[in-house]
């Protein structure tokens, strides 16, 4: 990171009375001598029939009052490259302004921004801390991409400004995932035990998952057949150049299938797949995807062969996670929903697997 200074807004709200140019004009040379700042030149203007700006121009860049009488409010600023935190003003103005509240906004100025989530509610806001951008463009298949390199989480995948990945917790998610199918089933009675590997040929089908995170976990388990559907080629290549460990691409296993995946699974043969792993988009789309290819899934799936999705997050979308549930007991049997807390994501994520009728 590279700090180049610091920066402090305030609003004045309430403000009883209007005060003179003279009083800002001695304000701000009270807070530079303060916070030792060099004032070069200073520039005021009144407004007509009301309101005053004032910018005093510093050899550490700048500092300025404005005025909006209509609303009782005097707004601040001030950015300085100084050795004394321009915060030293709040105290100051405080004491000589007459004011019900102030909002107080304070950062550094530097290489590190913030990313705004998704997710963020009118009354609730989080970000992500960025020390890097990576990449960032639009693919051809008019997804926007970027990859970030996160405080907290490391390198990270971004789609259409949607954190889908990050390199330190995405084990959580792949592995759960994957885990789920990592059962054998009775076929008499449908009864399902825990195993851990596979032996013999498994036919597995991936469907979306660019990351590659969810093929490295079918591969880790034993799953030896694996054909990978994936819309966008280019989200695979920029995972597989700046998230390479997550990823598993270039294995013996793996057959990619570029394009639309439920257009490409029509041209699959009934019955082919032990496996299906379903790791879109956790939205509205997806799920009208699923109801509208139901039957090709169901017809690609072996008997006794299970379907994998991941349904997003019961915290944060119950009624989308409940849509999901309801596909899945109209078409399958042996249901079963999972969750895991994801750390970057902040919630925990829900996963639902179920298995084919007989």
């Amino acid at each position: 990171m590279v700090k180049v200074g610091e920066h402090i807004t305030l609003d004045f709200l309430g403000i009883p009375k209007v005060y003179t140019p003279i009083f800002f004009k001695e304000l701000v040379y009270k807070i530079a001598k303060e916070t030792n700042v060099e004032i070069l030149n200073v520039s005021q203007y009144e407004f007509k029939p009301f309101g005053f700006t004032l910018l005093a121009l510093l050899a550490e860049s700048h500092m300025s009052f404005h005025t909006f009488p209509e609303h009782n409010i005097i707004s601040f600023d001030f950015f300085t490259c100084g050795k004394v935190s321009p915060a030293v003003a709040l105290d100051i103005i405080k004491k000589e302004i007459e004011h019900k509240r102030v909002v107080v906004r304070q950062f550094a100025r530097s290489t590190v921004s913030l990313y705004k989530d998704i997710n963020n509610t009118p009354g609730r806001k989080s970000y992500y801390v960025v020390n890097n951008v990576l990449e960032d463009f639009v693919s051809k298949e008019n997804q926007h991409i970027e990859i970030l390199e996160l405080e907290e989480f490391g390198k990270s995948l971004f789609i259409n400004n949607d954190l889908q990945v990050t390199e330190k917790d995405e084990h959580l998610y792949s592995g759960t995932m994957v885990g789920l199918a990592s059962k054998k089933v009775n076929s008499n009675e449908l009864e399902v035990t825990d195993t851990v590997t596979f032996s013999g040929t498994t036919n597995t089908a991936v469907i979306g998952g660019g990351d590659g995170g969810v093929v490295r976990e079918c591969i880790s388990k034993g799953f030896n057949s694996i054909d990978w559907f994936e819309l966008d080629s280019e989200v695979v290549a920029v995972c597989d150049k700046h998230l390479a460990k997550i990823g598993n691409k270039d294995n013996m296993l793996v057959n990619c299938i570029w394009g639309d995946a439920f257009k490409s699974i029509t041209f699959i043969e009934d019955c082919k797949y032990d496996k299906i792993f379903i790791d879109l988009n956790d939205d509205q789309h997806c799920i009208d995807l699923a109801i509208k290819n139901i039957d090709n899934l169901k017809r690609i799936l072996k008997p006794d062969g299970v379907i994998i999705t991941q349904v997003g997050s019961q915290d944060e979308k119950p009624k989308q996670v409940d849509k999901w549930l309801d596909i899945f007991s109209e078409n399958f049997v042996n249901v079963e929903i999972k969750e895991i807390y994801i750390p970057s994501f902040d919630c925990n994520w829900n996963f639902t697997s179920a298995y084919m009728k007989k």
